[in-house]
């Protein structure tokens, strides 16, 4: 086999896996000097040349001419007796360029070159994965499921192995094996001497801002924009959007004709309920509309703490719409907004209620300051929270919290007690 013949047959296991002349070019020139390095146990003294034109390439062997008897290395040297032999005219000093051929590396060489190619080629291939799928990070990829394992589903697309971890899951989502996933490219792994890992994800954001894209024709071309979205996966999220024309309702156009952009989106994320809202630079009316379906009368913001906190008081009626399920609605407009909110519920003018400071005999100054710092100003106001919410709002001890909640509902229990003896005018 010529060097002709070596380079069409490496050339054509190049084209097979779509790799280009000049990455080709580079490959090739680490395969021939790995293959030198195996046939003189160095490559210092040689020159590769390529010809991409002709599909063909020169390996010259340049090494120093001196006296004969003189030669101390036969890499770089060559004695001048066997340099005349090349050409009359050479002389002690002189440089020695000799055209080899791969036949003189012998089979051993040549069976090191393929798998330096191989191995090269395996490595251009993950370089290029990891390359293309960095670009896709937050786009959408549609692959087919092949794999399902008890923590993470295997989905393939262009022939190339996608992860989806159980956390990134949709949790009522059903996988089956054939089934085709949409999904966006959270991350892209990379690890020295091993494939490079490309993860997916149904649950994160950027999943709903590209299913909304391809619903949304008002987004995609830029009119309608997503400013923010929060979600728990499965359950229920918020999307506030703006419009860069005012000719345009940006909630309108997402929700669409009776619903039917919205209702797309909402299908293929396992009917998660999604609130659509309408961005706004004012924090106040921000919350405001983070918080529907409720309707708050009024929020009051605390900046001087981190994170900023807001006392947000609502109609009694609306207190649960407020919170939502579980919470989901305060904590998915808490994050919306940057502020942790906390919901009271209006007292009526004419409702009695006793400032929380009069109860100083019975609690600490410290107490006292605590419930006052989460917006706990009154005895009502402490009435309206379960034990389990006064602790996690204060950081009471549960013992604390309890001593508290008895103490105040005694307080009402007596003056309920005292008003119906006055009633029956005992």
């Amino acid at each position: 086999m010529n060097n002709s013949e070596l380079v069409s047959s490496f050339a054509e296991i190049a084209r097979e896996k779509g790799i280009d002349r000049d990455s080709l070019q580079l490959i090739m020139e680490d395969v021939m000097r790995e293959m030198i390095r195996t046939r003189f146990g160095s490559d210092e003294a040689f020159e590769i040349i390529f010809n991409p034109d002709h599909g063909d390439m020169q390996i010259l062997h340049i090494r120093e001419v001196v006296e004969d008897y003189d030669l101390s290395d036969p890499v770089t040297q060559i004695e001048l007796r066997d340099a005349i032999m090349i050409e009359e005219d050479y002389e002690v000093d002189d440089e020695v360029a000799e055209e080899i051929s791969v036949v003189e590396f012998g089979r051993r060489a040549v069976q090191r070159g393929r798998f330096t190619l191989r191995n090269r080629i395996r490595d251009h291939e993950k370089e290029n994965i990891y390359l293309e799928y960095l670009d896709l990070v937050g786009e959408l990829v549609v692959g087919e499921i092949y794999q399902i394992r008890r923590h993470e589903i295997l989905v393939i697309h262009n022939r190339v192995e996608l992860i989806m971890p159980r956390e990134e899951h949709i949790p009522r989502d059903r996988y089956r094996k054939g089934d085709m996933l949409r999904a966006v490219v959270k991350e892209v792994r990379r690890d020295a001497g091993s494939n490079p890992q490309v993860i997916i994800s149904r649950s994160a954001p950027q999943l709903m801002e590209r299913l909304f894209e391809l619903e949304v024709p008002e987004i995609d071309e830029g009119i309608v924009e997503i400013r923010a979205v929060e979600r728990e996966p499965g359950d229920r999220a918020k999307v506030a959007v703006i419009s860069h024309d005012e000719r345009i309702d940006p909630v309108g156009a997402c929700v669409g004709l009776k619903g039917n952009r919205i209702h797309a989106v909402v299908r293929e994320l396992s009917n998660e309920n999604i609130d659509v809202m309408e961005w706004t630079d004012d924090q106040f009316l921000l919350i405001k509309r983070a918080l529907s379906p409720a309707n708050p009368i009024s929020v009051t913001i605390n900046d001087s703490v981190a994170p900023p906190k807001a006392k947000v008081i609502v109609k009694p009626d609306e207190v649960s719409q407020a919170i939502g399920k579980n919470g989901i609605n305060i904590r998915l407009a808490s994050r919306m907004t940057g502020v942790e909110l906390d919901i009271f519920r209006e007292i009526p003018a004419d409702e009695e209620d006793v400032e929380i400071g009069e109860f100083g005999d019975e609690f600490s100054k410290e107490i006292i300051d605590k419930l006052r710092e989460i917006g706990c100003d009154s005895a009502k106001a402490v009435m309206q929270l379960s034990i389990d919410e006064l602790i996690r709002r204060s950081g009471l001890e549960t013992e604390d919290a309890t001593r508290i909640m008895d103490s105040i509902k005694s307080e009402f229990e007596e003056e309920e007690e005292d008003e119906l003896e006055e009633e029956l005018g005992i």
